[in-house]
């Protein structure tokens, strides 16, 4: 990645110039070395934080409001999708932007029902965002491709555990696949690891005694699945509106 690179470059000179010039051996310019990489580096990779931060703001305002009509709904996404993939220019400069990126992308092209678009990109998402994967285990629920579901969806559980939701959409699809015995687990390790939660224990309890898995306590954020027809006041919404959330970590 360039930023390490660029700084690995300061740190190597600042330390050969302390010891060619005479100033001191390699190991007293050790330390100087090391605090200009680390210096460059930091600095280096907030200015690529900051310019992702504009771009995602833009992104959100893109997004925003109650579209007339699901055509112009579906503009303003593709607008945004444009909008995102000029960010990719930044994945050679800084670790870990290609996969946030793509991970938004990939959630973009699932709500509006490209999946095999969506598939692509969530190939390549990053596993610590919790909502692309549980929404790639969704997309391999639809495709029947339940051995992918469920490794998708225990991604997502175990870097989005204390997200509700996750859990909530990873039991309702084994339910759907005539799993309840591992649906029942699932809700379980969810309220363990959510103890104050009271949906997930209504969920759990649901289940437990044979009752319908209701995803109602999920609302806006479960109609973003598309696993469920929404009702007719939120048809066009998107499910409670798309959110874009990116986090740069150095």
């Amino acid at each position: 990645m360039y930023n390490l690179l660029i700084a690995l470059g300061v740190g190597v000179a600042i330390t050969l110039g302390i010891t060619l010039t005479g100033i001191g051996s390699i190991w007293a310019g050790i330390i100087p070395g090391t605090i200009g990489f680390l210096v460059t580096y930091f600095l280096l990779a907030r200015r690529i934080g900051n310019q992702l931060q504009v771009l995602m703001t833009s992104v959100q305002k893109e997004l925003q409001g109650q579209p007339t009509s699901q055509k112009e709904a579906q503009a303003r996404v593709e607008r945004a999708i444009k909008m995102l993939e000029s960010g990719l220019a930044y994945e050679k400069w800084q670790f870990l932007v290609g996969p946030e990126i793509h991970s938004q992308i990939g959630m973009l092209k699932y709500m509006s029902k490209d999946l095999d678009g969506a598939k692509v990109h969530f190939a390549k998402a990053s596993p610590r965002n919790y909502m692309a994967k549980a929404m790639e285990g969704a997309l391999y629920f639809q495709r029947k491709d339940f051995g992918a579901m469920k490794k998708s969806f225990e991604a997502a559980v175990t870097s989005g555990k204390k997200e509700p939701l996750v859990w909530a959409v990873y039991a309702w699809c084994l339910v759907q696949n005539k799993e309840k015995d591992d649906a029942l687990k699932v809700l379980g390790r969810g309220v363990e690891a959510n103890p104050s939660d009271e949906k997930l224990k209504s969920s759990l309890s649901a289940l437990q005694n044979d009752k319908r898995l209701k995803m109602k306590p999920y609302e806006p954020m479960w109609w973003q699945f598309g696993l469920e027809a929404p009702p007719p006041q939120v048809l066009g919404g998107g499910g409670g509106g798309r959110r874009v959330q990116f986090n740069p970590r150095r």
